[in-house]
């Protein structure tokens, strides 16, 4: 059986067994939500759901606040990196579509 790579940002885990693997209280994960930190979908009731990337992530964040950094610049940090990986992105799409031009590979893979 073939794992799905992406299932860690499957949003399926409750606050409450986020609490239990984080040791974070639900107070704490909403803040860091509020601090723009986390990103939970939320259900039709309105009930927030997790992923394991966002376990994760809070596990980061609860060392990083340990440690004594403050949520502004942990959340600037994650901008930085989001741009990092935004900018490889665009790189690669560029790269590919010079090595593309140069063999004269039209719509690999039907991509447009």
């Amino acid at each position: 059986m073939k794992e799905d790579p992406l299932y860690k940002n499957r949003k399926v885990i409750t606050i409450g067994v986020v609490s239990e693997l984080t040791g974070l209280s639900e107070r704490q994960i909403r803040y860091y939500e509020e601090r723009k930190l986390i990103f939970p979908e939320r259900t039709e009731r309105g009930n927030r759901k997790y992923s394991f990337s966002d376990v994760e992530r809070l596990i980061d964040i609860a060392n990083k606040r340990d440690e004594g950094v403050r949520t502004y610049e942990i959340r600037q940090e994650m901008l930085k990196n989001k741009k990092k990986e935004d900018d490889a992105k665009i790189r690669n799409q560029m790269l590919r579509g010079q090595i593309n031009a140069r063999f004269g590979v039209q719509n690999p893979k039907g991509k447009n």
